[in-house]
């Protein structure tokens, strides 16, 4: 079960390896790039938490809908190994 913010501030501040993984677990380096890559909030790691645990009606139930970077970060974190593309190179 993904941990919450302690604030709202805490949940709408830039997420961190350190919080991807308190909000995620252990998951594979291609994909913790891959996420951070789309500069997610806290917030965002916590809702496709939720998300990838089947608790999109907890969500809705509070009339919140979960971020596309959420939605994103979901995709990702669900996509077979083989599917995660390196982030390109930034020029």
């Amino acid at each position: 079960m993904p941990r919450k913010a302690h604030s709202s501030d805490e949940a709408h501040r830039p997420a961190t390896r350190e919080d991807f993984h308190r909000i995620l677990g252990e998951l594979d380096d291609p994909r913790i790039i891959a996420v951070l890559e789309l500069n997610p909030t806290v917030a965002d790691l916590e809702e496709a938490a939720m998300s990838l645990a089947g608790d999109d009606d907890v969500l809705a139930k509070g009339g919140h809908r979960a971020s596309p970077v959420a939605g994103q970060v979901a995709e990702i974190l669900a996509a077979d190994e083989e599917e995660i593309e390196p982030p390109a190179p930034r020029a």
